[in-house]
């Protein structure tokens, strides 16, 4: 499996911006998809995560109710809407997928694929 992301840009502050994830190769039957970010310097950290079946989603405390994740299965591919966007949100966004537990699906280690990462700026 392997994913590709694609979306991320240089946005000012306030602006908007929607990050694409697509899935390809076969057998394809990780139960959760996600986005992680990582900023210069610090760690991988969870933002989104949507169940590709029941289609429930989880997010990081510092984008609820600025981002939205969505999902696609017939074509593989995973959305985020970012929006009210603030220079904190800087960071390589990732795509994963994989079928974490429940209570694990915050975790990057569970998620088993990855892409290979795309530049989100956010100017003040």
């Amino acid at each position: 499996v392997q994913l590709q992301a694609s979306g991320g840009g240089l946005v000012q502050a306030g602006g908007s911006l929607r990050l694409s994830c697509t899935a390809s190769g076969t057998s394809f039957s990780s139960r959760y998809m996600a986005w992680f970010r990582q900023a210069p310097g610090k760690e991988r950290t969870f933002v989104a995560s949507i169940a590709r079946f029941g289609l429930a989603t989880s997010y990081a405390d510092s984008v609820k109710g600025r981002f939205a994740i969505s999902i696609n299965n017939a074509k593989n591919a995973v959305y985020l809407q970012m929006n009210t966007l603030n220079p904190e949100d800087t960071a390589f966004y990732y795509c994963a997928a994989g079928s974490p537990v429940y209570s694990a699906r915050y975790s990057s280690s569970m998620y088993g694929y990855w892409g290979q990462g795309t530049q989100v700026t956010v100017s003040s």
